[in-house]
């Protein structure tokens, strides 16, 4: 009686390998192993992650007194820059009577014109 079982399994057993091998489905290691869709999100994401790269990301506001006479903290310069440091620096001086607004653009972390202090530390603060 165990005979007929022993012989039972292993004809079951061959069957179902018979059966694998006849779908041509083989077992694959690596990146071979993964589904397609799976290497259309790798594609997806690297392209996003390019895209990325131009977006202004990085920012950073410094708030400051511009004249000695004046509290609070009106004055303010903010960085939006890219990961390759491109992108412009805002700033707006708030007097007693007046307020006045700069826009400075910045390529490479650096800039043509002269930046004030204020500036130059919101493009520190906005670097990774």
């Amino acid at each position: 009686m165990d005979i007929a079982a022993l012989t039972l399994a292993v004809v079951a057993l061959a069957v179902a390998l018979g059966a694998r091998r006849g779908t041509g489905r083989r077992m694959a290691t690596g990146a071979e192993a993964l589904p397609e869709d799976v290497h259309g999100l790798r594609q997806e994401v690297a392209a996003l992650r390019a895209e990325a790269t131009d977006a202004l990301r990085h920012l950073a506001v410094v708030r400051y007194d511009a004249f000695g006479d004046m509290g609070g903290h009106l004055s303010w310069s903010l960085a939006l820059l890219d990961d390759g440091g491109d992108g412009v620096v805002l700033t707006s001086i708030h007097g007693r009577s007046e307020a006045r607004t700069y826009a400075k653009s910045i390529a490479g972390w650096t800039c043509d014109q002269q930046l004030s202090p204020e500036e130059l530390e919101a493009i520190e603060h906005a670097r990774p």
